[in-house]
């Protein structure tokens, strides 16, 4: 079995991870293989260093070494490179980077300096954090540098661009948003096997990933949208809102520039022309909520309190997509 799924940072890391316990052990035909595409949207380059936080956060976490209370960032990491960095007055001071991380970024700059693509950068280093042993291989959505940034009001009356990660990060997303714009996206081509994972897959999940900066970055990249409209897998999505809210992070003030409703009938309008299955919150249970016409929607405790929590809703997704399967004859 292919499972291909389209993962923003925490949320999409985390539920990855338990996509991998709710998983069966191997049968006779082996271990199901899951490829993952992970948001370059938030791509930053920080102190010289490229930086890539949502495959970072899908490396750690899947490679056993991230944060859990962030979600981010290496478990156990220090900051004396940072600290110092502050007192040489270089670099942003909102946004740290951590000893142990610092060998990540700048492994990554000095190979794509090399001249080695995003995708072979992430293939090494998804092997130092074992994520073939476990079934998992790792792409970028784009090999071509992109990077998410936020238009908002200027003092002077106007309007300015901040980078998604200094609206996200250093401002908590409080400024208000007028629009997001992707450098280098129109440009852009899927990287290398994406188009082909989403084809070929069995089933393709979207974790409860913002839908706007994450997974609606991944399906910018030229060729993702058709490629799924066309697959003949079933495409089983979970909000990322419960009740009108995001878990965490600031799903709401992403979307309310695009005009979309806050609430996980808003969201599954984003995806209604490939979107088979979705699954939402007993807070929102479509006795009570409106969908697209012929989305199968399940309602479940959404939140993802732990590991185990997390197997539990992959594991709800993994059974919407095996009702779904055969129900689907491509889309053109």
């Amino acid at each position: 079995m292919q499972i291909t799924v389209l993962a923003g940072g925490v949320g999409g890391a985390r539920f990855t991870r338990g996509l991998l316990d709710a998983l069966p052990p191997d049968g006779p035909d082996g271990r199901a293989a899951v490829t993952v595409v992970g948001n370059t949207g938030d791509d930053i380059t920080l102190v010289g260093l490229r930086v890539c936080p949502d495959l970072d956060t899908l490396l750690y976490t899947l490679g056993g070494a991230v944060d859990e209370d962030q979600g981010w960032g290496r478990a156990g990491e220090t900051t004396a490179v940072a600290r110092e960095l502050a007192e040489l007055g270089v670099g942003p001071e909102w946004f740290t980077l951590g000893d142990r991380d610092l060998a990540t970024h700048l492994a990554r700059t000095r190979w794509l300096a090399q001249g080695l693509t995003l995708s072979q950068v992430t293939e090494r280093l998804a092997t130092r954090w074992g994520l073939p042993e476990q079934g998992v291989r790792l792409l970028p959505a784009t090999d071509t540098p992109i990077e998410t940034h936020v238009v908002v009001d200027d003092e002077d009356g106007g309007e300015r661009a901040l980078h998604f990660q200094e609206w996200w990060v250093r401002h908590q997303a409080a400024l208000p948003a007028h629009r997001f714009t992707v450098a280098g996206l129109a440009q852009a081509s899927a990287a290398p096997q994406v188009l082909d994972a989403i084809r070929s897959a069995d089933l393709v999940l979207l974790p409860p990933s913002n839908p706007v900066v994450s997974i609606g970055i991944i399906l910018g990249v030229p060729g993702v949208r058709e490629a799924l409209r066309g697959t003949r897998a079933p495409v089983v999505g979970v909000s990322p809102l419960l009740g009108g809210r995001p878990v965490r992070g600031h799903a709401d003030a992403c979307l309310r520039p695009l005009g979309v409703e806050v609430s996980a009938s808003g969201v599954a309008g984003l995806y209604a022309d490939f979107l088979d299955g979705w699954l939402v919150d007993t807070a929102d249970d479509p006795g009570t909520v409106s969908y697209p016409a012929g989305l199968r929607v399940r309602s479940l405790d959404l939140l993802m309190r732990d590991q185990q929590g997390a197997a539990r809703l992959a594991g709800a997704a993994l059974e919407l997509g095996r009702e779904l399967r055969g129900a689907t004859a491509g889309r053109v």
